[in-house]
Formats: C-alpha cells, sequence, structure tokens
C-alpha cells in the first residue's frame, strides 16, 4: 500500500533561515492545483552551516528534490555552490532558483525579472523614464538596478545612507549608474520619471520620510518592493502627490513564475486570483 504521505510527481522546495513566514508555499501550491499538476512545494529550514550539505545532496540522485528557490541567507552561497549560474546571477553574485538538469545543477536569479514583470504587467510604459531614483543599496538593490541598465533605463541614481555602499553597485553594474548619499535624494527626485524603494524604510508598519514626489514628472511611477504594508508610506506620499504608483507584491509572485516551469513543465500565469490569494494572507491576522 502505498504511503499516503508519499507525493507523486516533483518536488520543489524554499530553503531560508528562517523560513516560517515565506509564502512561496502558497504561490506554487496554487499554480499546481489551477494547472492539475501533480507534485508538491514545501518549505525547509536550513541553517547557514547545513546549507553546503544540503546542496551537495540536491545535487545528487538521492535528493527527493528537482529543484527549489533560496531565500535569505543563502542567496549567495547558492549562486557559488551550483553547478552552472546564469549570466545575471553570476553578475549578482546570488541566485534564488535552483534546477538539475542533465546531471548539473544549476541556478539563476529572478528578482530582476519579477520586478520588470509586475511593472510591465500594473503600468506599461513605465520604462519610458529618462531618470530612474532607486532608494537603498542592500541586496534587493542589486537586482533592480540590473534590471534596470538592462531595460535602458539612461540615468539611474541609487541613494543610500552609506555612501560607500552605493558607490560599490555603481562600480559593479557601471554605466548609466551613479551613487549618491541621502542629501542628493530631493535633487535627484526633482524631474525624475521613476522611483524605486529597495530600502526597509516603511516595512512592517515602520515611518518612512516624506519625499517631495509632487517635484517628479506628471505622469512618473514610483514604486516599493516591500508588499507588508501593501500600501506603503513612499506609496501613499506619491498617491497624494497624483503620481502612478506600483506595489511590490507582484515582483514576489512573478519572480515565482520561472522557477515552477522549471520543475513542472509549465509557464504559469499571474492573475488577479491569484494577488487575492496572497493578499488574503498578508493581512490575515496572526
Amino acid at each position: 500500500m502505498r504511503d499516503s504521505r508519499e507525493t507523486i510527481g516533483p518536488r520543489a522546495f524554499v530553503a531560508g533561515y528562517p523560513i516560517k513566514h515565506s509564502r512561496s508555499p502558497l504561490i506554487h501550491g496554487h499554480w499546481l492545483a489551477t494547472y492539475g499538476i501533480a507534485g508538491s512545494y514545501e518549505k525547509i529550514a536550513v541553517t547557514p552551516s547545513d546549507f553546503p550539505d544540503f546542496i551537495a545532496t540536491l545535487k545528487t540522485s538521492a535528493s527527493p528534490y528537482h529543484g527549489g528557490n533560496v531565500t535569505i541567507p543563502h542567496k549567495e552561497a547558492a549562486c557559488l555552490l551550483a553547478d552552472r549560474a546564469d549570466p545575471l546571477a553570476e553578475e549578482l553574485g546570488a541566485a534564488n532558483t535552483l534546477w538539475r538538469e542533465e546531471g548539473r545543477l544549476h541556478a539563476m536569479n529572478t528578482d530582476g525579472i519579477g520586478f520588470l514583470a509586475n511593472l510591465d504587467a500594473r503600468q506599461p510604459g513605465w520604462d519610458r523614464a529618462q531618470r530612474a531614483v532607486v532608494l537603498g543599496a542592500g541586496g534587493a538593490s542589486r537586482a533592480v538596478l540590473q534590471a534596470l541598465r538592462d531595460r535602458g533605463i539612461a540615468e539611474i541614481h541609487v541613494v543610500n545612507r552609506t555612501l560607500e555602499r552605493a558607490r560599490e553597485l555603481a562600480h559593479r553594474f557601471g554605466a548609466p549608474i551613479e551613487a549618491h548619499g541621502m542629501d542628493s535624494l530631493a535633487s535627484l527626485i526633482d524631474g525624475a520619471g521613476l522611483f524605486v524603494n529597495t530600502s526597509s524604510l516603511g516595512m512592517d508598519g515602520s515611518e518612512a520620510p516624506l519625499l517631495p514626489f509632487e517635484q517628479m514628472k506628471s505622469d512618473a511611477l514610483v514604486t516599493d518592493i516591500v508588499y507588508v504594508p501593501l500600501k506603503t508610506p513612499f506609496l501613499r506620499q506619491a498617491e497624494e502627490a497624483g503620481l502612478n504608483t506600483v506595489d511590490g507584491l507582484g515582483m514576489l509572485l512573478h519572480q515565482a513564475a520561472p522557477g515552477f516551469e522549471k520543475w513542472f513543465g509549465r509557464m504559469p500565469e499571474v492573475t488577479e486570483e491569484l494577488r487575492n490569494l496572497v493578499l488574503a494572507d498578508i493581512e490575515a491576522p496572526a
């Protein structure tokens, strides 16, 4: 008799530490059910010290998984430990998606893909902006800067409290990215066509500074990769200034799609049904 716990079909995972609050299983579980695909996707808590052994097993047929996602704090290690990283992940030095193919463990980074796909879906034509201002120089900023550069935005300014960190990213990705300290933020926003918050300002109800969004171009877009809360302080300020806004939830959804295709053989669609499902989970009482 088959064990009722046994999974038929491909298995995938999201590994991180901590991992309790990941919504990736909700997203992939929805797609598996929607497309009638036999398979599973689960959360796995893996400590940094255990991660190399976890990857070593994943490279072998002894692993029950076809691949999976990695999140904080494993993205850089995943890129280093994979047999082959794609050009985006290699330049970033970080990967969030792994899969086995022809006996090798491959790695890619879909954060920038998700960022662009979210803006393309929610605000078509956003990339006509000539000047973009990106606030924050942490890990998330890397993928955003890379994506904006590769999309062809002519002028990209990264602003950070620690100027040296912003300079490191400008050096990593090259022209047209320039680094600035926080004292330059207001002047850079003046006349800009795109503002992206990649910092933790405004996350989980924390405060965010007032910014002069009214000085941006009249058709400018303000977006925030933070999605808890869905309408961040920066998005509220931008709406009050009459600007277009895009929240960060779509980035989470779109970045998941390429991995699903690798593991389960179908490129899934990001729908309003899925968005509402994840939004309900975000808003549910703790």
